[in-house]
């Protein structure tokens, strides 16, 4: 009972808890159940040997039961024997009396095998219910440690997570992100300022110019157009 209860306490604490107690519930479950199975064992040798001398008093109940009767058997035979004249009546009320001790000798040894008997029949019962238990238990506890192992399982991936998750804080990988950002920020703008510049060192020669380049530009390419329709047209008239 003290092993079912120490069990219980490890089953329903935290594995956290344990832990801090130097205590691996896995192995304590495993050791335990490895203790249960040998208890099991013991007691399956247990029950087999009480039941194998409970199988022998019945077989002795009986026997020294058919024994009583094969004496009462003799005595009366014995008695007919005398009364029908072929023996000598004390001969016969002697071997009679003897026989009839045999057959009370024989009730006797029923009487006291058929206590034992009951008491084997009683501790086969406590038995029976002890293995019974006992196999229960380690079917609970096997259960009991693979939901444990998984725990485990998932307790160590989520540290190692964590742990990852930690370490990448702790490296300041966000502060340089956010000195990247900043210098991406600052190039952004210089561009921009060369760019100002650029337009700045122009003269106002230069922007009309621009202006009309693109006009210019857009007019001679419509009057190639046209000319290269005018070809077309005349060369469909000769």
């Amino acid at each position: 009972m003290s092993l079912f209860k120490r069990l219980f306490t490890i089953g329903k604490a935290e594995a956290n808890a344990v832990a801090d107690k130097l205590e691996d519930p896995i192995k304590m479950t495993e050791q335990g159940i490895r203790d249960m199975k040998k208890d099991l064992e013991d007691s399956l040798k247990a029950l087999a040997e009480v039941k194998a001398l409970e199988i022998r008093s019945k077989n002795e109940i009986t026997k020294e039961t058919q024994i009583a009767l094969d004496y009462e058997k003799k005595a009366v035979l014995l008695l007919q024997k005398a009364a029908n004249g072929q023996i000598a009546s004390d001969e016969a009320d002697r071997l009679a009396s003897q026989a009839l001790q045999k057959k009370s000798a024989s009730e006797e040894q029923v009487e006291r095998i058929s206590k034992e008997q009951l008491l084997f029949s009683q501790n086969v019962t406590k038995l029976e219910h002890t293995v019974k238990e006992l196999k229960n238990n380690i079917n609970s506890w096997e259960n009991e440690l693979k939901t444990l192992k998984a725990r485990v399982k998932v307790a160590s991936a989520t540290k190692n997570l964590n742990k990852q998750i930690s370490a990448i804080d702790s490296s300041n990988t966000i502060s340089l992100l956010e000195k990247m950002k900043e210098k991406v920020a600052e190039e952004e703008a210089l561009s921009e300022a060369y760019g100002t510049i650029a337009n700045t060192g122009k003269s106002i020669d230069d922007e009309i110019n621009d202006v009309l380049k693109d006009g210019t530009e857009s007019k001679v390419s419509d009057s190639l157009a046209a000319l290269k329709a005018k070809i077309n047209t005349n060369k469909k008239d000769t």
